[in-house]
């Protein structure tokens, strides 16, 4: 019993109470003495006024414990006399509760300065608001980022772009947007990611902001370079033997010792059949530059997508029997893998196209002298649909796989080297993304997230 003195003074202080209260109706119907009826009156009086005295002392006291414990002071204020009163036991108790929750805010102060200086010092920008746009917390890398001290609400960072407070609030959760915001007259490129939690009862977000802008440059300037490599490649194979065949048809008219141009009379059958070859192969190669030029201009003119509903199945059956020729002469088996009802929104006509050239590759891909097979699949995976073609024929080298989007770049002899790259354009039309991996000797896949 964690009161026991507190316990015994009251019990007997009742007791003292119910014998003085029988002494006195005693006295009164059996010793009708007056004097003794007042004694006996006034003792159990005192008794009643003491009792509750008592009780009041006792209240102070736990008035004073409570008060003591919710001012943080239980450790220091109750003095070695309190501890040995009726409530010497529960002072101890709450002693050692208050130690204990000290402990535990020690440690949770070194925890929140340990996680605080983790955020602080990571090249990640984070920013908490609440709903209305009032910001709870900013971290020193978004500080540094935008160039300020303290942030309130984020109607604040429409400066440096318009609306860029309310396209915060508004963008989804663990969706990740790219944005071009204006630092100090520099452009510069973010990638935004937010969010939701609760703290309490109180909903909050929380943004993430990492500039990129390095990171593209990098990209873009490596993405120009492989673009140009395969660009100069491909002119210079045209330009070359051109070049060579002008020159060897020169030779034919004009003469090696004196540099003369031969006369009307002097021009040969074998000399005519020559320039006659010779000039097929400049127009063979010239219109071979000139479909170079055409596919390029394919891949900078992209056509806006018309978006419907469009059931996936059907469209995999469709493209199935537009192969079936090719698939039968080859033994390749298709296996088609996608629940009936499942549609997405999309331009049928582009993303058909992308089909048909992932299963063009895939069936140039299997091996003719073993059963290929083919794999069409579509399924939702968190909020997102995946479309995949999948082969076991010989796989991308990994020299290969690196290039596999750079456009014109091409293994196949007689291919142009944009189907890969613009397929990957229709596909990012509809907000989505075309990738791949591969296991050389096993299995290829293709993969496109919408």
């Amino acid at each position: 019993m964690v009161c026991r003195r507190f316990y015994y003074n009251v019990m007997a202080r009742v007791m003292l109470l119910l014998l003085t209260s029988l002494l006195f109706f005693f006295i009164i119907f059996h010793l009708p003495n007056l004097s003794l009826i007042i004694i006996t009156a006034c003792i159990l009086v005192i008794q009643a006024a003491e009792m509750i005295r008592y009780i009041n002392k006792i209240n102070t006291k736990l008035e004073d414990i409570f008060l003591a414990y919710l001012s943080g002071e239980a450790t220091t204020s109750f003095s070695p006399a309190m501890k040995r009163n009726e409530f010497g036991k529960m002072y101890s108790y709450f002693t050692q509760l208050n130690q204990n929750l000290e402990t535990i805010r020690v440690d949770n102060e070194i925890r929140n300065n340990y996680f605080k200086t983790i955020v602080d010092q990571t090249s990640v920008g984070l920013i908490s608001f609440t709903g209305d746009g009032h910001v709870e917390f900013m971290n020193d890398a978004t500080k540094r980022m935008f160039k300020v001290h303290v942030v309130k609400n984020l109607a604040r960072l429409d400066a440096y772009k318009e609306g860029f407070g309310k396209f915060l609030l508004e963008i989804e959760p663990e969706k990740t947007e790219l944005v071009s915001v204006t630092i100090d007259d520099e452009m510069v490129q973010l990638s935004v990611k937010k969010v939701d939690f609760k703290a309490g009862l109180k909903s909050l977000h929380l943004v993430s902001l990492q500039n990129i802008k390095a990171e593209l440059d990098q990209k873009e300037v490596e993405s120009w370079q492989k673009l140009i490599r395969v660009l100069t490649h491909e002119i210079m194979n045209s330009i070359t033997p051109i070049t060579s065949v002008v020159n060897t048809l020169s030779r034919i008219f004009i003469m090696k010792d004196s540099g003369r141009i031969i006369r009307p009379e002097e021009v040969t059958e074998q000399s005519i059949e020559r320039t006659v070859k010779g000039l097929a192969m400049v127009e063979k190669r010239g219109g071979g530059l000139i479909q170079f030029v055409n596919n390029y201009r394919d891949l900078t003119n992209l056509p806006k997508p018309n978006f419907q509903d469009i059931i996936i199945k059907p469209m995999f059956l469709d493209i199935q029997l537009l192969f079936q020729d090719e698939i039968e002469q080859q033994h390749i088996s298709v296996v088609i893998s996608c629940h009936p009802g499942l549609q997405i929104r999309m331009d049928r006509k582009l993303l058909e196209q992308v089909l048909i050239n992932l299963v063009k590759n895939a069936i140039e891909a299997s091996d003719e002298n073993r059963n290929g097979t083919i794999k069409l699949s579509a399924y939702s995976a968190h909020e997102h649909t995946i479309i995949e073609v999948e082969d076991n024929g010989k796989g991308i080298p990994p020299v290969v796989a690196e290039n596999m989007f750079v456009p014109f770049f091409t293994t196949k002899e007689k291919g142009s080297g944009i189907g890969l790259s613009l397929s990957r354009q229709f596909v990012r039309l509809h907000g989505g993304n075309l990738d791949f991996y591969s296991v050389p000797g096993e299995k290829t896949v293709f993969s496109i997230k919408l």
